[in-house]
């Protein structure tokens, strides 16, 4: 996971110029798009991880994946939610990019 680098800094500041935190896998950016099915998969995977996860909300937390991108978006607690989601889906088999546009939201 060397090219992942992901720390609360890192995040604050790609949210404030981007709006997103985008992280690509290397070895994988030329690989074929996966079809539908491999979507489907790669989503119900992450999301049964985002469940078994308790430090994250599965229910605030949407995924949405297209040819091995997968998208996470909703609201977390805190910048570390967010990586915690970001690193549950970038180590899922067949996940060529995450891209979260996860916003900040305090939790009632």
């Amino acid at each position: 996971m060397k090219d992942f680098s992901l720390s609360n800094p890192e995040i604050k500041d790609e949210l404030e110029r981007s709006g997103k935190v985008v992280r690509k896998k290397a070895e994988q950016v030329g690989a074929a798009i996966a079809d539908a099915t491999a979507d489907a998969r790669i989503t119900a995977t992450i999301k049964a991880k985002l469940v078994k996860d308790q430090a994250l909300s599965a229910l605030r937390i949407s995924v949405n994946t297209t040819g091995g991108v997968v998208t996470l978006s909703g609201s977390a607690a805190g910048t570390d939610e967010i990586k915690e989601a970001m690193k549950l889906a970038y180590d899922t088999e067949g996940v060529r990019e995450v891209i979260s546009t996860l916003q900040v939201k305090a939790t009632k």
